[in-house]
């Protein structure tokens, strides 16, 4: 026998079959597949394309909040004259029968700005659909005009329809203009991502649009103008009045004219909004709404006469359009964190503003000598301004 033969026999003799081992290891290893993780993880399943059209990965933050604020500066609005200028040397009475040189109109009110909260809420769902809630408002945005004394003297006239007209009580006084104007917007939209960078909404829009407009003589009276009783048919020139004897101490008189007006607009909107440019962190975004509202306007107005105030007011319902732009500067610098900055315009078309009502106010010298004719709403303003705050996914 050869050394060969003996090992291969040898090694024949030891051999065990391989069927036991086999499935030894199989009986082991069900039970441990149950108590560990699998020796290899089962590839991801695919994002729907509902979630792949939303651009957003399944599990993503679904709630945005933004907190800021917003600063607007107003333009737009009604041409009426305010004030009036004639020579000094006029009689009184002729200033309410002649024809002045426009002094100030108030369309060259010189509108600021003011700021005001602004807050968004957004939901996206999985599906692609979502909602927004919005809010902001700004407060007292105000603008004042002070007309005189000139040198030499000149009456400074007012006029309305009817039987009103107000002058200075004397030559030292300026005629005051004031206007202030208010803003609020709360809004609902839904919204549906047609893609990962462009998402339409509709919904509903509540917007109260307030104005304010006073007309007063500053400084105010030192004595009561007395003159205008003593003057009689000798009918005082400006000049004659600095010469005419002083009155008795005079109280606070109230402003010789005061109008407010009240706009709610009730409608509904459609809009898109998407991103422009996208670079790591930074992205450039931009919105646009138009919408279809109708205004609940209202107006009030207090005249005095004498020195007494008559009141008067109306009420409508108008048609009225709004849009609105924006473009939003967003910086990312935390864990969803980010900055924003950007742009924003609305221009609301069909509205009432103060100075407009001017010619809806007729004054007569009857028992009630003051009437609202109706309400002016024909009104364009525009606001526009900018925007900045912190937005945060959660």
């Amino acid at each position: 026998m050869h050394a060969s033969e003996g090992y291969r026999r040898l090694n024949h003799s030891n051999a065990r079959p391989a069927f036991p081992r086999l499935a030894a290891a199989g009986l082991l290893s069900a039970p441990l597949a149950m108590l560990g993780p699998p020796a290899m993880a089962r590839a991801p399943e695919p994002e729907s394309a509902t979630s792949q059209a939303a651009g957003q990965p399944e599990g993503a933050p679904q709630w945005t909040v933004f907190i800021g604020t917003i600063i607007l500066g107003r333009s737009g609005g009604v041409n009426q004259t305010l004030v009036e200028r004639v020579p000094g040397t006029e009689p009184f009475y002729s200033t309410f029968t002649g024809a002045g040189v426009e002094a100030f109109n108030s369309n060259q009110f010189q509108q600021g700005v003011s700021a005001g909260p602004k807050i968004d809420l957004t939901y996206r769902g999985d599906s692609g659909y979502g909602a927004e809630l919005s809010y902001f408002n700004i407060f007292n945005q105000s603008a004042t005009n002070v007309t005189g004394p000139d040198t030499p003297a000149d009456w400074l006239v007012m006029k309305a329809p009817g039987v009103f007209w107000q002058t200075q009580d004397f030559p030292y006084q300026a005629m005051v203009w004031r206007d202030v104007t208010n803003l609020y917007s709360a809004e609902a939209n839904g919204r549906l991502a047609l893609s990962s960078r462009v998402t339409v909404l509709a919904g509903f829009r509540w917007l109260q649009l307030n104005d304010n407009l006073q007309g007063t003589l500053s400084p105010t009276d030192r004595t009561a103008p007395v003159w205008k009783q003593s003057c009689g048919a000798s009918n005082c020139t400006l000049n004659e009045v600095a010469q005419a004897p002083l009155g008795v101490a005079a109280g606070p008189y109230p402003p010789f004219w005061n109008t407010s007006t009240t706009n709610n607009l009730y409608g509904i909107q459609i809009g898109a909004d998407g991103t422009i440019f996208q670079h790591g962190r930074f992205s450039v975004e931009g919105q646009i709404k138009l919408g279809l509202f109708d205004n609940n306007a209202q107006q009030s107005t207090g005249v005095s006469l004498e020195k007494v105030v008559y009141p008067a007011s109306a009420a409508a319902n108008h048609p009225a359009f709004v849009s609105e732009a924006g473009l939003q500067l967003k910086y990312q610098v935390g864990d969803g964190l980010a900055v924003q900055a950007g742009y924003e315009a609305l221009w609301l078309v069909g509205v009432a503003v103060a100075p407009g009502q001017i010619q809806e106010t007729l004054t007569t010298g009857s028992r009630a000598p003051v009437h609202a004719l109706g309400v002016n709403a024909g009104s364009d303003v525009i606001f526009h301004g900018f925007t900045a705050g912190l937005s945060y996914p959660f």
